[in-house]
């Protein structure tokens, strides 16, 4: 079977593509660990993310512990009429959701436009900065209104 030739619009995302580190924190507290992996899916047709926790020293706090979404997968995708990303978004809590992204400057926005939310408080409404190759750190903050669980 053939495979779908990629869109060059998705290099864009080439940038996310390996193995980070990320650090969840809320108003600055650091709350837990994680690590995330991004790799291309049918010969770069999609982007497909694994993210679960890691242990820790000190431990994570509770709160993160009692409400981590991890483990979680996303599938990245394109729609080609408006270069316009999708992602879909599975979690360990039942959760499942279709969020819009851009990755522009080194900067990841999520959106979520659906019934029950708000223009002023769409859930989750996060900026990324994609991972450090010198760190291998990524850094996500929730916009203030938003929640940072997804």
């Amino acid at each position: 079977m053939r495979q779908p030739a990629p869109n060059p619009v998705l290099g864009r995302l080439d940038a996310l593509v390996g193995e980070w580190e990320m650090e969840a924190s809320v108003g600055g507290r650091p709350m837990g660990r994680a690590r995330t992996a991004f790799a291309w899916l049918q010969e770069g047709a999609f982007l497909v993310q694994h993210a679960d926790a890691e242990a820790s020293d000190p431990p994570p706090a509770p709160e993160w512990v009692a409400n981590s979404p991890l483990p979680l997968t996303t599938i990245i995708g394109l729609d080609d009429s408006s270069e316009a990303f999708c992602m879909l978004y599975a979690d360990a809590c039942g959760v499942f959701r279709v969020y819009r992204m851009s990755l522009s400057e080194g900067i990841w926005r999520l959106w979520r436009d659906a019934p029950g939310f708000s223009s002023a408080s769409r859930a989750p409404s996060a900026t990324t900065a994609p991972p450090s190759p010198a760190t291998g750190r990524a850094r996500a903050t929730a916009r203030p209104g938003s929640t940072t669980s997804t």
